[in-house]
């Protein structure tokens, strides 16, 4: 039997011919596989053809994933005795692998000690440090073949799948089991309890009344101060005013139209929640508009610029604040900012440097001169709303849940993160009282401030965050300055 040679080419035939989205059944994992098999087998005393039989398992038993994702194992075996008789196997040789292979299929019941092993070194990473970003591995590979689930349905399961989980061989058990256990124990503190939900419930009825508040906040200023006095604003509000003013179409309408294509977008450059209560304010501002009986307040001119920019920045600030956006033109810059060269901030500029050409020509210079204006007081308004000057904000973190919470800030937000070895304690009275543990630190834009603290609260709310204007960041993972 030449195990060499069976390595070479099945290695070589997964890393060119397996798909690029199995993030987890790639050729990595059967060359991890390989290597536990292998040194299981050093210790449980396994020598000779027994372990050469176990360690071409161990190569085939992916294999099928050439060809299918569901009964890749039956697929695995048909490999296996297409290709083993070429390289010095015999049938009776390949039917034992073949039952090697069929053991790791779930739910696991292996008859052999060698079946055994395959399946201790098949979930090897159960028991390791590396459970959590191998198991995202796993998430966003099953995500992409229709089989995966929401977040908290795919941590649920994970959790039962490893408190039912056993390794089978006292090898395993004495070096994984532990750690396993551990694993567990993190992995079920993810999953806030029914008091975290309800509090959970009081963040999203906050975020509702954020909403309502900017929506009828953001109608006032448009209807009882730039409507009137045929002001503009910048981005898609500005655009939807501009297409009211020359053509006189209903103004909730033109705005509901106008960041449809832009909420749909943000469903996939953002998420469904952020593009769900975008949907929702959008529709709000339309049934403000049909229904509450705005007055024009004044006809200054200044006042309008300034006032009327300042009542849409607090109204677009407080949506900002419950996690969605009052105007999509931020949605756009960062779908276009994706496919360019061009920064966030310079496809906003340009977009609004053409809607108040557009309304200089049509109705003025001073025209779009005080629409500049009221545009220059929205902006500041949002960002004192927000609380911050710039969109950037470092958070730091220090708490004793810090691994849970560094799991949930990279898979679950989507952050990169920093982390600094320090200690907690010293306390006022107890002095003396202090403890090693990891100070985390983050970028991240003003839209997922709130979702942040909320995240860090339901995994451990005496946790001590704070957060800092960042004037300028380079690399990394984060995300573009954000602009009205």
């Amino acid at each position: 039997m030449q195990l060499e040679a069976v390595y070479a080419f099945i290695i070589n035939k997964l890393e060119k011919e397996l798909p690029d989205y199995l993030s987890y059944h790639n050729a990595q994992h059967t060359k991890n596989v390989y290597k536990y098999a292998s040194d299981i087998a050093l210790t449980e005393n396994i020598h000779g053809d027994d372990v050469t039989l176990l360690l071409t398992a161990a190569l085939f038993h992916d294999t099928g994933f050439l060809k299918t994702h569901q009964g890749h194992e039956e697929v695995s075996c048909s490999i296996a005795r297409e290709t083993l008789p070429q390289y010095g196997y015999s049938n009776g040789q390949i039917e034992k692998v073949c039952n090697i292979i069929m053991a790791t299929k779930l739910p696991q019941r292996p008859v052999s000690l060698a079946e055994e092993i395959i399946c201790d070194a098949d979930l090897y990473y159960l028991g390791t440090d590396q459970y959590a970003p191998v198991a995202e591995k796993l998430y966003h590979e099953m995500q992409h073949t229709g089989l995966g689930k929401t977040r908290k349905e795919w941590k649920e399961e994970q959790a039962k799948f490893i408190e039912a989980h056993v390794y089978f061989t006292s090898t395993a058990n004495t070096k994984l089991a532990a750690k396993k256990k551990h694993n567990l124990e993190i992995l079920s503190q993810l999953q806030p309890p029914a008091i975290k939900e309800l509090k959970h419930e009081g963040y999203k009825f906050g975020d509702i009344l954020l909403i309502i508040a900017g929506v009828i906040t953001a109608s006032f200023a448009l209807k009882s101060f730039l409507v009137p006095n045929k002001f503009f604003d910048g981005g898609i509000t500005g655009i939807s005013l501009l297409i009211h003013e020359v053509y006189h179409v209903n103004l909730a309408v033109v705005i509901l139209i106008a960041n449809l294509p832009l909420i749909i977008m943000s469903r996939f450059a953002i998420s469904i929640h952020f593009a769900f209560k975008t949907l929702l304010c959008i529709v709000l501002l339309g049934v403000c508009f049909e229904l509450i009986p705005y007055r024009q307040i004044t006809s200054d001119l200044l006042l309008v610029s300034i006032f009327g920019g300042a009542f849409l920045g607090l109204g677009i600030g407080l949506t900002m604040r419950a996690g969605c956006a009052l105007d999509g033109i931020e949605v756009l810059a960062l779908y276009t900012w994706r496919r360019t060269s061009f920064t966030i901030s310079e496809i906003i500029m340009a977009l609004n440097i053409i809607i108040f050409s557009i309304a200089a020509f049509k109705f003025g210079i001073e025209t779009a001169l005080y629409s500049i204006l009221t545009y220059f007081t929205a902006s500041k308004m949002v960002d004192y709303v927000v609380e911050g000057i710039e969109a950037y904000t470092g958070v730091t973190i220090i708490s004793g849940k810090s691994e849970i919470i560094k799991d949930r800030l990279v898979n679950e937000l989507g952050r990169g993160i920093t982390v600094y070895k320090g200690e907690r304690g010293y306390l006022p009275g107890k002095f003396e009282v202090h403890e090693d543990c990891d100070i985390i630190f983050t970028i991240i834009t003003r839209l997922e401030l709130r979702k942040l603290k909320n995240l860090v609260s339901e995994v451990d709310h005496n946790a001590f965050v704070f957060a800092s204007t960042i004037r300028e960041t380079s690399g990394g993972i984060i995300k573009r300055r954000h602009m009205h």
